[in-house]
């Protein structure tokens, strides 16, 4: 008499299967970029509200003497006050750069890049929402700006965290990391990034 074995080989799983590249890449940063995103924006839009219900134009409230302070000034141009007749193209312009980095955001693989396009997606959106919604109208509207340091132009939390996003970008493609994780010159992650690019 034979005797049947019901030892069965063991079946091949996922992870038994899964591609070796795959493995090593680093994780799609969508969601970093999107939570700081509204973290930005959250503090942007509550900064402005608590500075039109306690500043008053043309009265600035002293923080440190002269050098910094808090001053109400509705922006209807760009930064330093530019374009001050273009607000419904600066609106238009607003609303590209949203889409842009949202379309960006969907393959990003790098820490350092999710946060620096966090910081300009959630200031552009701070000062869009600015354009659309407050007086006088609907892509006509003027940027509320309430910080005043030195001889620098008056600003808000949504203009510093554009330009601190842009200077971070700016900062990474010098030194070769690139979006996806990945560091100009080397094969795969960039080791500086570690595990957390």
């Amino acid at each position: 008499m034979v005797a049947v074995s019901d030892d069965r080989p063991p079946e091949e799983t996922p992870a038994n299967t899964a591609d070796p590249t795959t493995e090593s890449a680093p994780p799609q940063r969508l969601w970093t970029l999107l939570v700081l995103a509204a973290v930005v924006f959250g503090l942007d839009l509550l900064t402005k509200t608590i500075a039109v219900a306690k500043l008053t134009p043309g009265d600035p409230v002293p923080i440190i003497g002269d050098f910094a302070r808090l001053s109400l000034v509705r922006n209807p141009g760009a930064a330093f006050s530019m374009a001050t007749g273009m607000t419904w193209l600066l609106t238009l312009v607003a609303a590209a750069v949203v889409i842009g980095v949202v379309r960006i955001g969907r393959t990003l693989r790098s820490l350092w890049w999710a946060i620096g396009l966090g910081m300009v997606l959630g200031g552009a959106i701070g000062n869009l929402v600015d354009r659309l919604f407050r007086a006088p109208g609907p892509l006509q509207g003027h940027v509320v700006d309430f910080v005043a340091i030195g001889w620098w132009p008056v600003f808000n939390v949504a203009d510093s965290a554009i330009v601190c996003g842009a200077i971070l970008l700016v900062v990474l493609t010098v030194f070769g990391f690139e979006p996806n994780g990945t560091r100009v010159g080397h094969g795969k992650t960039g080791a500086s990034e570690g595990s957390a690019a």
